[in-house]
């Protein structure tokens, strides 16, 4: 039997679901990781998910079950990294498309598990905003976690939901998670992070990044890109929850509006609905605010740029900063690939103790 577990949200998620699989079955266990293309403008600048009609080259093994190879390609102008990252990971990769809404998914999911012979379903969030109730402050992207949860929910597959690293997107507070999670299942181990780690080299998932640092004993403060707060890693950060489907789905008001829901623009309503705003159309007005692509400039000077890495620094040190993502210094010190490069190899060359994989740790004063 190959194993069947969908990732919540975007590629974070299915980072975290192989180390949640390693973890629970072992590293070559077989296993498919249903996930969606839906990421950031960084990557994608077409705002909302990709659907199947998104991509090139697609292995296409049922009517409604597409895998994501490292051969596949997203079709132009859209962004995406699953190909890139299908080459990197153990599972096997499938594209959820939720363009034909919980309906769609529904039926991607029967068919995957039909593939894999599996009778259960291993539904995985990392940070924690699936069981959110939707009147959270600071929850941002509710909606594609709560598409695939009433979805499983529709499949009558036993579903089990893992939420590891409970506020480590940043999003919904691990005190406000805490009591809907009840005690802990497991905490992941440094060597459930094994292949996970030289994916987050490349990988801009931030809140994968610090789960695999808290499971590998990274303890501090840490600052992320486009965040009001640092997230404090603690012993609680490695830590994941098991939630049986019904108990999960109870908890998300969002997710029980979706039922049998019938395309994607209908979810937007609903989640319009259930928590007065829709993600996509966030994405749509940030999109719309882009600067043209620029032109390419020459890369700065090696020194130029540590000389503005010492400095940025410094003052996150003043914040109270322990570590930082590599995100986090590549999008604030607007790095190219050359620099970003060059950089990250004087650093980890220069001062050793700077790299705390997949975190860079902030030198002290």
């Amino acid at each position: 039997m190959t194993r069947l577990l969908i990732a919540a949200g975007g590629g974070g998620d299915a980072i975290t679901a192989a180390m949640v699989h390693t973890a629970l079955h072992g590293r070559r266990a077989p296993a498919l990781v249903l996930t969606y293309a839906w990421e950031r403008l960084v990557v994608d600048p077409v705002p909302g998910p990709r659907g199947i009609a998104d991509f090139t080259a697609l292995d296409r093994l049922a009517p409604h079950l597409a895998l994501v190879t490292a051969h596949t390609a997203p079709k132009a102008p859209a962004g995406s990294l699953l190909p890139r990252l299908a080459g990197g990971l153990w599972p096997a990769l499938g594209l959820l498309d939720p363009y034909d809404g919980t309906v769609g998914l529904t039926r991607q999911i029967q068919a995957a598990a039909h593939w894999c012979g599996a009778d259960r379903v291993d539904l995985v969030d990392v940070g924690g905003d699936i069981v959110a109730r939707g009147d959270e402050p600071t929850l941002r992207s509710p909606l594609g976690d709560a598409l695939v949860l009433a979805a499983c929910a529709a499949t009558n597959l036993s579903t089990s939901v893992y939420v590891a690293g409970p506020g480590l997107d940043n999003e919904v507070p691990r005190s406000v998670l805490a009591p809907r999670l009840g005690a802990p299942a497991f905490a992941l181990a440094p060597e459930d992070t094994e292949d996970a780690l030289p994916v987050l080299d490349w990988h801009p998932s931030e809140a994968g990044a610090m789960l695999v640092a808290a499971a590998r004993g990274v303890r501090g403060a840490c600052g992320t890109r486009d965040a009001p707060a640092a997230v404090v890693l603690d012993d609680s950060s490695p830590l994941v929850y098991r939630l049986a489907v019904e108990d999960a789905l109870r908890l998300s008001p969002l997710a029980q509006a979706l039922a049998l829901c019938p395309s994607l623009d209908a979810a937007e309503k609903v989640s319009q609905a259930v928590c007065g705003f829709s993600e996509i159309a966030r994405e749509r007005r940030r999109a719309a605010l882009l600067p043209p692509p620029a032109a390419p400039r020459p890369p700065r000077e090696p020194d130029v740029v540590l000389d503005r890495y010492l400095a940025f620094e410094r003052a996150r040190r003043a914040e109270g900063l322990a570590y930082v993502t590599t995100r986090r210094i590549t999008e604030d010190l607007v790095l190219t690939p050359t620099e970003a490069d060059a950089l990250y190899a004087s650093l980890a060359t220069g001062s050793p103790t700077r790299r705390v994989a997949p975190l860079w740790r902030l030198a002290p004063a």
